[in-house]
């Protein structure tokens, strides 16, 4: 069993606005994020599932050149290897789920 209290770690700033908490498993990264209004994720990918949860805040999260807008509560699946970026519109807090593990994100 592990347990971790996200409050006592540290935040790291993956891209600009984008602050970060990680926990890793065997199998899977967590990210549990605090992202500034107005920050950009530029286009990229990745071979990891993500699955994209949206706790507070409105995002423009563009998959595959379509542009989505999510907002408190929304879920949203990215299939490995998809580009996808996204544009915080208000400050927001996600929780995004890697399968497998995100090494890069250690």
């Amino acid at each position: 069993m592990f347990i971790q209290n996200l409050n006592e770690m540290e935040e790291k700033e993956k891209v600009p606005g984008f602050f970060g908490r990680f926990i890793h498993t065997e199998h899977m990264t967590l990210a549990y994020w605090r992202i500034a209004p107005g920050s950009v994720l530029p286009e990229h990918s990745h071979p990891q599932e993500q699955v994209v949860n949206l706790i507070l805040g409105t995002l423009k999260l563009t998959v595959d050149g379509t542009e989505h807008t999510l907002r408190s509560g929304s879920v949203a699946i990215i299939p490995p290897d998809v580009p996808h970026s996204g544009r915080a519109v208000t400050d927001c807090r996600v929780i995004d789920v890697f399968y497998p593990v995100r090494e890069d994100y250690k």
